[in-house]
């Protein structure tokens, strides 16, 4: 239903204003930052097509919600119909102030007096790859963020995660201690056999110079599991 046909507190703007934005869907919340739709479509429904997109074979970034449009690239934006320079660079801008906002919250304070964050700006980060992705968050000696770095990509063995390179990074961070992470693209967040040893590999590769395995934290979309909950580690 285009904007103009909805009753004046039910357009999203309106409704954010008078209810807070709790109260909005995401279609509503990012058809506040389309602002408008295309000829013949109308911004609602633009917004829930956006949301909706999946991969194709032309190789096309689908979405699928909005964890994946979080992590959508200017070309991921810039390849759906309708989306001009503008409103792709208004997207692209508030999505990175979604993510420097976590990340500024994590340097702040010890990461883990807030462990739901930790898993929120992983899946924030990883959650919506294609591939998998291997990352390490590089602390200080009070938990505080110093560095996420992503380390490896591809099918994450224990022979594709090399060791050296992460105890590399580490000295060159400084880093007192890590949360090792990796996404799964399948969508389920439960730890392989394989991924148990590796922990153990970096847990023994690490120790010899004194860095901490604080947690590896394993992401897919909507979901995030903590081995060292989930007494793994």
């Amino acid at each position: 239903m285009p904007l103009k046909d909805l009753p004046f507190e039910s357009r999203p703007r309106e409704k954010l204003l008078s209810r807070g934005p709790g109260a909005l869907s995401d279609v509503e919340l990012l058809a506040i930052l389309l602002r408008t739709g295309i000829q013949g479509k109308g911004v609602l429904q633009m917004a829930q097509e956006l949301l909706d997109i999946k991969p194709n074979a032309s190789g096309q970034h689908g979405f699928c919600g909005i964890a994946g449009l979080l992590n959508a690239t200017l070309d991921d934006l810039q390849s759906v119909k309708g989306l001009g320079p503008a409103k792709c660079a208004e997207l692209i801008a508030v999505l990175e102030l979604a993510r420097r906002a976590c990340t500024q919250r994590m340097q702040e304070r010890p990461v883990f007096d807030t462990p739901d964050t930790v898993k929120h700006y992983l899946q924030l980060e990883l959650s919506a790859r294609p591939h998998e992705v291997f990352a390490v968050m590089f602390l200080d000696t009070q938990n505080r963020l110093l560095a996420m770095e992503e380390m490896f990509r591809g099918t994450l063995t224990q022979t594709s995660v090399y060791p050296r390179e992460v105890v590399l990074r580490a000295l060159h961070h400084q880093a007192s201690a890590v949360v090792l992470s990796h996404n799964h693209p399948s969508g389920t967040v439960q730890p392989s056999r394989a991924d148990e040893m590796l922990t153990q590999t970096l847990k023994t590769a690490l120790n010899l110079i004194d860095v901490r395995v604080l947690d590896h934290i394993i992401v897919a979309p909507g979901q995030a599991l903590s081995m060292a909950e989930r007494g793994l580690m």
